[in-house]
């Protein structure tokens, strides 16, 4: 079709009343583009752009349609793709609708071809998500994309079965592609996608299983969100309840939570107003509020899997924002309360790694919800579902939103991260909110301004002042006064321009320019006589407006005095460099764009000033060339760019008559040092001259007499400058470029009576009116630089010449003056210096340099480009205005914008031809790169590595050369021309790497050359630069390589296109196959050769293991070779070999059963035959052959799939005993070395060497090994090595049991398709063995036992396991071996279990019944393990959504059978100690005792089971809280016994724990119930306790009021305790829950206290010394302290501000200044950290005070004088 539509491009029908524009455009392109880019228009030669890209457009097509065609993706499709890809980065989208929906449906049957290689797939859907990437053009309508491919391709890369064992190498970004790709197809898929992928994916939510997180990310990646409304039935309705009921049952964060919490913030924000979020708001923002992880409480423990799983910061505020709005303003309120209870975390005294997420939150939520504003009321409406307007943001919700923000975004702008999220934050609300935002910034700046000892204060002011520049500038209605301060600020930011503090000073720079760029600098003073309509704020504006000339001078000023402290004679040393330092160059840069954008912005009266104070300040005095210079030069250029014509003037006559009288000396000519005063004025002509052409032209004769003196001075630096001045002359008369860059079209110089420049106040450029001045070169410019180039390059080029041939004799120095002014010329001549004088290096480097310009240079360098382009986006985005988008910006940003597409097409010049020139140049560089001295070769290396990038296919022209020199025959290459070809091979790190080419041609010709240097005479592995070299290479080629297809055949024709026979192809495999062969047969030929180095037989095995694939059989000389190394005398090669060796698999046949779908998961009768039956085993032949084995754990646990796969009956399956003759060539040969006993000998010695000592582990490589061998050979082997297996079995080694224990879970695994008889013989074996071996496990083999038996149980039918299971069940806990052995016991057994997951529940209830009376264990490592083994063993008793009761143990009925045999700790009161005894003691021991040990079995449980259940027990937790409450410690000590550390540690978790609303009657009741207890150990952390749960549920607990009553009357109660430390910490508390405004500082509550301070005191008695009654306080004075306590919570509830009620409670505290204690240490301690916290900021918060308060305060905080 693509090639039909080529010929006849129709005239699609076209839209009336698009403007004339449009309609001109689509005349002679023939069609309407979709979205073309609008710089384009803009450019000079805007009128020939059309037909240029048609022309590119139907080559493209054209080429395309025929490659199809042809089925040749390689190259044919590829290259067509890249150019398409190229065509939308010049023109954008610029093709009609049926175009780009034909593009994408090539695209994507191109990128799900089945067998593609992996780096073309990233390719083509590179290309793929940048057509898609504007939704709004394509509706789904104009187009529908299958879900099912893609997934097929993500599941075939993402969970790849091969991968791990190394027959496929897939590059790094490879995810990040396919996820971005899914996320741009999944508006198109068809509206049944849904439930289709609710069949796929549901059979897989089996919560203990790894395939559950699977499943959930699936969703997430692929549910599609953006139906119509009228067809959600078909979408989220069908998952919603569902998985929203899943993510609300779930309280422990598993790992896929966060994928449930990122679809739904996604579902939210697509369709906003077609959900009701009420009934799970408070829920919501709990979640969040726990998932920041902020520290609370004093010994709080960390919960890893809290930090690790936490939610991912971008999608919950896309769900806020998404959230907001609508008529019940519940978000809202949550919203404020969210950052009231976590503001004083922003303050900047508080650091932490939680502070990173807490700045992420705050800089991207005004964002989020700018972008939804943009949204409702700006973007232009498209095919996605409008938002309600019962749902918009109203400007209530808006004004509410931005002040719940204010605080702490006003606290996070020092924070120690920086303040630029803050800036950000701030810009964000400044467009909503100008008048709420701005002021209480300003407040902070005009002081920050003024200080001097702050600078931090400063520098964060002014980028927050910055961001909000543009709403500050722009007035409106919201804030009309803010223009009024913006001299003010500019005025008093002048003095950050200072010499001693760099950050300071460019932030002055950046925010002085800013500024400048939204204002025209005019005096519009007189305004005031002659207009009399203007308002206020104007006139204001107008009169202040006459201090701009001022304000230009004083910065001028400012500037002048900058550059003298930063001469190179204040600020070097004599022997220091001259060049400039970075900051240097950074200043300067600063300094020139600074002022170049104030002199743009002036007026022209203003503009003449400025120009005589720069000339005379340049004129005046005379400086060095490198800093100083630098920088008054650019001062100059930048008053020359501004207006030519008056600046050439003044400057242009005055230096070239300076140098004339200089240079009239011919002395001058020849000296080394040439006089400063004319290098200056050299240096400012040269800067000077950048400036439009054709204002050059009438100094033409100046200018020419200048350079034909000053380019053959003997001095480097003053030939330089001359050079410098020939460039810019030349650039000037040659480039199309524009000429000014002012704020408003046509400039400033109007009369005010006809334009008021303020009124063009931080006015937008307006795209359509740009009005753009452009330099495009005239033919006067023109023949004046061809003028140049003859009278100045020709005679070079000559002198050259002959040098080269020895005609002439020419110094080093003319030699580089010459290259210098040739190279200036941008046209070169590479000549061979290298051959006569290879020691002069800098005019080599001069020639490298002309060389990288002959074969890149277009005007403009990439570096500099790419630069640029990064400046002008930060720009962008610190003056964008999100709000109302539409390209909004400034007009200079604009045409800069316009500048930036003209170089973007220079750049990208079509075609890349490669021409003979091009190749000698190349070969020119391999030369240099090659050379003696290591700098010429780094830099031509890194020329050469550019132009291999940008011409195709030049690589295989260039590799045969490099690869000379590493040819082991050719004796005269020298060490640097070896170390400098490696290089080549090596390249940079973003270049090519020539070594590893995605190309079969070369990678056949460079591995096995790389092996062969080894050979080399040059090289030496005693140069440690050579041998780090190679590892380097080595490493690069394992990092990148991907595999390289061998067949790039196209199996079923794209429907885009037409039927062709596919001839072309079969030959093109056999091609690539017989490369693939002969690289593999070329490296085994170098290995075969005996004098090969170590190192590189290591490399070559290396590559050997790249080439292993999954669809092309392996070459069985390599086999051989393999199996054969498998006993090679290197620890490494047999690494290598043992993981290369497994690939051989049979292939088996599938049965289906189909099953209906079911209502609900868990235990069913449906799923009951799954399950472990002892009666039931299949203890014989036909018992096993009729019992159906599912594998996988997963299946039918939560549903059933539309189609089950099974494994067919024996008989139908492929034979498989086969004797020697029915086997493969490749089998026969591991059949015989493995059958033959001396081989096996030695392998097995091999396998149990150690390798590190205590490093290794159970690997899973060797495992794999053994599985494959044990499958596919059945148990030919096992008479060979039984007898090993005996002898390992028995010793105790570490190593020899890892390798017995290799061996058996391999067999374990590989038997899965043997008959019932050989199953059965093979355990017969087994289970003797692991007896012995169990008996004999040792402290470093317990972990490789664990790994073999759960290795062993992975995904298998329990039934087909049971002699195992049996025998593991026999007695684990029985005390032979010691308490360890059984330990280890458990352990083994746990592994096995836990694979199993909810298929075993009676071996379950068989294991919880024996270890039931065990749990009094005497053993610490026992009792450990008994806990862990029982979270297991009620982890299947979980509470998820519609799921059944489950037949595994159930937590409840367990609890009660403990707390029976807890009873006599819970009922006694004495003090609970530690029970220790070691030794095993006859005598039964008394109830207390074993309780006791009880407990602390249990406690071991309930730590284990908080980091690994999904969901807490709490009636069961409940029940021993109070228990747990009695023994936990108060103090922070480490020495205590065990028993109390793990009550601590356990009560920390369980206070953690996630909270429902139903639950908080129940928890409460036991805390109440706690805090009446005798002890106050137990009262005391029952606060500590609250604090914790409180915070993690706050907004649970805050939406249930009766709870919150009962919470504060708790604490209120606590108050008054009798236990000094228990008021004290219910003190603290309740200052916590003030601050986190959980509760309120009311009337009623203040009343309170101050009615309690006033309790009278007993007169104090003469009391004698030791009085008994001195102890115990009275009631009174604890009720008195109670009072105290409470106004000094309140006072400390708010450390960094003074709300109005806090000076009366000041003053009421102070008048217990001299109660008796421990009143008065209270109160001391109250007001000491009062003057801690508002230290910072005492001269704001003194105005809350009245004088009086002032006085007493005073008083009270200044400490009373020693001598008093």
């Amino acid at each position: 079709k693509l090639a039909q539509r080529e010929n006849n491009i129709g005239n699609p029908t076209e839209p009336g009343g698009i403007c004339n524009m449009k309609k001109a455009q689509s005349d002679i392109l023939g069609f309407v583009p979709q979205k073309d880019i609008v710089y384009n228009k803009l450019l000079p030669y805007a009128d020939r752009l059309d037909d240029e890209s048609n022309d590119i457009l139907s080559k493209i097509k054209g080429n395309l349609g025929r490659a199809v065609q042809l089925r040749e993706i390689w190259p044919g499709v590829l290259f067509w793709t890249r150019k398409l890809s190229t065509y939308m980065r010049l023109y954008g989208r610029k093709f009609s609708k049926e175009d780009h929906v034909l593009f994408i449906k090539l695209l994507y049957e191109l990128v799900t071809i089945p067998r593609l290689e992996i780096s073309m797939m990233q390719g083509f859907a590179r290309l793929l998500i940048n057509l898609l990437k504007k939704r709004e053009l394509l509706s789904r309508e104009d187009l529908e994309l299958p879900w099912r491919p893609l997934y097929e391709l993500h599941d075939r890369i993402l969970f790849s079965k091969t991968e791990h064992l190394g027959l496929n190498w897939f590059p790094n970004s490879v995810e990040s592609v396919l996820k971005t790709l899914v996320k741009s197809c999944r508006p198109y898929f068809s509206e049944s996608a849904t439930q289709e992928m609710l069949d796929e994916w549901r059979p897989l939510l089996c919560p203990f299983d790894v395939t559950m997180q699977k499943a959930i990310s699936n969703f997430e990646l692929f549910l599609p969100t953006t139906l119509p409304p009228e067809l959600h039935h078909k979408g989220f309705k069908l998952w919603f309840d569902e998985l929203i009921s899943l993510w609300v049952s779930v309280q422990n964060l598993p790992s896929w939570e966060v994928h449930l919490v990122n679809l739904f913030a996604r579902l939210a924000n697509d369709n906003i107003g077609y959900i009701d979020w009420d009934p799970y708001i408070p829920k919501i923002f709990t979640r969040i509020l726990r998932s920041l992880n902020l520290p609370v409480g004093t010994s709080q423990m960390i919960v890893s899997r809290y930090v690790t799983n936490a939610y991912d910061i971008s999608h919950v505020v896309l769900w806020v924002s998404a959230l907001l709005g609508g008529p019940s303003k519940q978000a809202q309120a949550h919203l404020s309360g969210l950052f009231s209870s976590i503001t004083s975390f922003f303050h900047p005294s508080n650091h932490g790694r939680w502070l990173v997420k807490l700045m992420k939150l705050l800089q991207r939520l005004p964002a989020s919800v700018v972008r939804r504003l943009h949204r409702e009321r700006y973007r232009k409406p498209t095919w996605l579902t409008p938002i309600p307007d019962s749902h918009k943001l109203t400007e209530e919700d808006i004004t509410d939103f931005v002040e719940s923000m204010m605080q702490p975004v006003l606290l996070a702008m020092f924070s120690k991260t920086g303040s630029l999220d803050a800036a950000q934050a701030l810009q964000n609300l400044a467009l909503m909110r100008p008048e709420l935002v701005i002021p209480p910034v300003l407040e902070k700046t005009y002081p920050a301004l003024e200080t001097l000892t702050e600078p931090h204060q400063l520098t964060a002011t002014l980028s927050c002042m910055i961001g909000v520049a543009r709403s500050l500038v722009s007035g409106g209605q919201r804030f009309p006064e803010g223009p009024t301060h913006m001299l003010p600020l500019l005025m008093r930011a002048l003095p950050g321009v200072d010499p001693n503090d760099f950050s300071k000073c460019m932030i002055t720079f950046q925010f002085i320019a800013t500024f400048v760029t939204l204002v025209p600098l005019v005096d519009c003073s007189s305004a005031l006589h002659e207009k009399t309509d203007l308002t206020e704020v104007e006139r204001e504006m107008c009169s202040a407006s006459a201090e701009f000339e001022d304000f230009v001078l004083q910065f001028m000023d400012r500037c002048f005095a900058l550059i003298d402290s930063s001469t190179l004679e204040q600020t070097r040393e004599e022997t220091e460099t001259e060049k400039m330092t970075h900051l240097e160059s950074l200043v300067e840069l600063g300094l020139s764009s600074t002022f170049s954008t104030i002199l743009t912005q002036c007026s022209l009266d203003i503009f003449k000033v400025a120009l005589e104070k720069v000339f005379n300040f340049a004129t005046t005095n005379i400086f060095e060339t490198r800093v100083a210079g630098r920088m008054v030069a650019d001062m100059c250029r930048a008053a020359a760019k501004c207006h030519p014509a008056e600046s050439l003037k003044m400057f242009v006559p005055h230096c070239c008559n300076a140098i004339n009288q200089i240079a009239v000396n011919e002395e001058v000519l020849n000296e080394e040092e040439l006089d400063k005063e004319l290098l200056w004025n050299l240096q400012l002509l040269s800067e000077v001259t950048r400036v439009d052409g054709d204002k050059i032209l009438r100094y033409r004769s100046d200018l020419v007499q200048v350079l034909q003196l000053t380019l053959h001075l003997k001095c480097k630096q003053g030939y330089t400058l001359a050079c410098n001045l020939l460039h810019h002359i030349l650039r000037s008369s040659a480039l199309i470029y524009p000429t000014e860059y002012c704020s408003v079209p046509g400039g400033f110089n109007q009369p005010i009576s006809d334009y008021l420049p303020i009124k063009d106040w931080g006015r937008p450029g307006d795209l359509w009116n740009l009005d753009i001045q452009w330099h495009v070169p005239s033919v006067e410019e023109t023949s004046f630089a061809f003028y140049l180039l003859d009278l100045i390059l020709q005679p070079e080029l000559q002198r050259l010449q002959r040098f080269a041939l020895g005609e002439q004799d020419m110094s080093r120095d003319d030699v580089l003056q010459s290259l210098t002014i040739v190279q200036h010329c941008l046209l070169g001549a590479g000549n061979y210096i290298l051959e006569h004088s290879e020691d002069d290096t800098k005019s080599l480097f001069s020639i490298i340099k002309i060389i990288s310009d002959l074969l890149h240079f277009k005007g403009s360098h990439k570096q500099e480009f790419d630069s640029r382009w990064k400046s002008f986006n930060l720009v962008k985005k610190s003056m964008e205005n999100r709000l109302h988008g539409r390209k909004q910006h400034i007009r200079a940003l604009l045409i800069d914008r316009v500048m930036l597409q003209h170089e973007l097409r220079k750049l990208t010049v079509e075609g890349c031809q490669y021409r003979s020139i091009h190749q000698e140049l190349m070969r020119d560089l391999l030369r240099l790169s090659t050379s003696t001295y290591s700098q010429v070769r780094s830099k031509a290396q890194n020329v050469l590595f550019t132009a291999l990038g940008t011409y195709n296919f030049c690589c295989r022209d260039l590799i045969p050369h490099v690869l000379e020199f590493l040819n082991p025959d050719n004796s005269s290459v020298t060490q640097q021309q070896f170390k400098g070809a490696l290089y080549c091979l090596l390249g940079n790190h973003s270049g090519v790497c020539l070594a590893n080419l995605h190309d079969w041609e070369c990678i056949i010709l460079t591995w096995p050359a790389i092996v062969r240097s080894g050979l080399s005479s040059a090289m030496s592995l005693e140069k440690p630069s050579i041998v780090r070299l190679f590892d380097d290479l080595a490493d690069k080629i394992h990092r990148q390589y991907e595999t390289i297809g061998i067949d790039f055949s196209v199996r079923k024709t794209p429907t885009a296109l037409s039927q062709i026979n596919p001839c072309a192809n079969a030959n093109i495999v056999q091609h690539f196959y017989r490369k693939y062969k002969q690289l593999i047969a070329d490296l085994l030929d170098c290995l075969s050769n005996r004098n090969l180095p170590w190192k590189f037989e290591h490399i070559s095995i290396g590559f050997l293991s790249l080439l292993l694939r999954d669809d092309h059989q392996l070459p069985s000389p390599a086999v051989t070779f393999f199996v054969k190394s498998l006993n090679h005398d290197s620890l490494y090669v047999r690494k290598v070999c043992s993981a290369q060796i497994m690939r051989y698999v049979v292939v088996l046949r599938f049965n289906s059963i189909s099953s209906g779908n079911i209502s609900c998961a868990g235990d069913r009768p449906d799923n009951q035959w799954l399950q472990y039956d002892s009666s039931s085993l299949p203890r014989t032949q036909q018992d096993w052959d009729r019992c159906v084995f599912v594998e996988k754990t997963h299946w039918g646990y939560y549903c059933w799939p539309r189609k089950l796969m099974m494994y067919a009956p024996l008989e139908e399956q492929p034979k498989q005993n086969l004797t020697r003759e029915e086997m493969t060539e490749r089998e026969q040969i591991m059949f015989d070395h493995f059958s033959d006993p001396v081989f096996i000998n030695q392998f097995i010695e091999f396998l149990s060497l150690e390798d590190r000592k205590g490093k290794d582990k159970f690997s899973p490589r060797r495992f794999c090994l053994f599985k494959g061998l044990f499958r596919n050979f059945s148990d030919a082997f096992l008479p060979i090595l039984r007898p090993h297996m005996e002898r390992l079995v028995a010793d105790s080694h570490e190593s020899k049991q890892r390798c017995v224990a290799e061996i058996i879970s391999g067999l374990i695994r590989g038997c899965k398709h043997w008959s019932y008889s050989r199953v059965e013989s093979l355990w017969e074996l087994l289970c003797p063995l692991l007896r012995t071996a169990l008996s004999n496990i040792t402290i470093e083999t317990y972990a490789d036992w664990g790994t073999c038996i759960a290795t062993a149980c992975e995904s298998r039918d329990p039934r087909k396991l049971h002699w195992l299971f049996e025998m593991l069940m026999e007695s684990p806990v029985n005390g032979e071996g010691g308490s360890f052995v059984d330990a280890c016991r458990l352990y083994v057994l746990q592994g096995g279990l836990a694979q199993q997951e909810w298929r075993v529940p009676e071996l379950l209830h068989r294991l919880l019944q024996y270890l039931e009376p065990k749990l009094t264990q005497v053993y610490k490592n026992v009792r450990e393990r008994i806990g862990s083994v029982l979270t297991y063993i009620f982890m299947i008793d979980v509470n998820l959504p519609c799921t059944q009761p489950t037949t595994s143990p159930h937590i409840s009925d367990f609890t009660e059978r403990i707390l029976l045999q807890l009873k006599p700790l819970i009922e006694g009161d004495e003090e609970i100690q530690n029970h220790v005894v070691e030794e095993n003691e006859v005598e039964e021991q008394d109830e207390r005792t074993q309780a006791i040990k009880l407990l602390k079995t249990v406690l071991k449980w309930q730590i284990a089971s908080a980091g690994r259940s999904f969901s807490t027990a709490l009636p069961e937790q409940l029940q021993l809280l109070p228990l747990l409450f009695k023994i936990a410690p108060v103090e922070n000590d480490d020495n205590y016994d065990e028993l109390k550390k793990d009550a601590k540690t356990c009560l920390s978790l369980m206070s953690q724990g996630l909270l429902y609303t139903e639950q908080i009657p129940m928890v409460l009741s036991v805390l109440q119930e706690i805090a009446g207890s005798s002890s106050w150990h137990a009262r005391y952390t029952v606060l500590t306790y609250l604090q914790i749960m409180v915070f993690y549920n706050l907004f649970t607990f805050m939406s249930d009021q009766k709870a919150m009553n009962d919470v504060r009357t708790l604490v209120i109660r606590l108050l008054e305790d009798e236990q000094l430390e228990v008021r004290e910490m219910a003190a603290t508390t309740l200052s916590g829950f003030l601050q986190c405004n959980f509760l309120s500082m009311d009337t009623p509550m203040q009343a309170h206290f101050e009615a309690l301070c006033k309790t009278c005191l007993p007169k104090k008695r003469k009391r004698e010394l030791g009085a008994i009654g001195d102890t115990i306080p009275s009631a009174d004075l604890v009720r008195r302290h109670a009072g105290v306590l409470g106004l000094s919570a309140c006072i400390l509830s708010s450390p960094y501000d003074v709300p109005t009620w806090m000076p009366q409670l000041l003053m009421d505290l102070s008048a217990h200044l001299n109660d008796t204690q421990p009143i008065e240490m209270t109160v001391k301690k109250t007001l000491s950290n009062f003057r801690r916290t508002h230290h910072d900021n005492w001269q704001q918060h003194k105005q809350q005070f009245t004088d009086d308060q002032l006085l007493v305060l005073t008083d009270l905080l200044v400490s009373p004088c020693y001598y008093a």
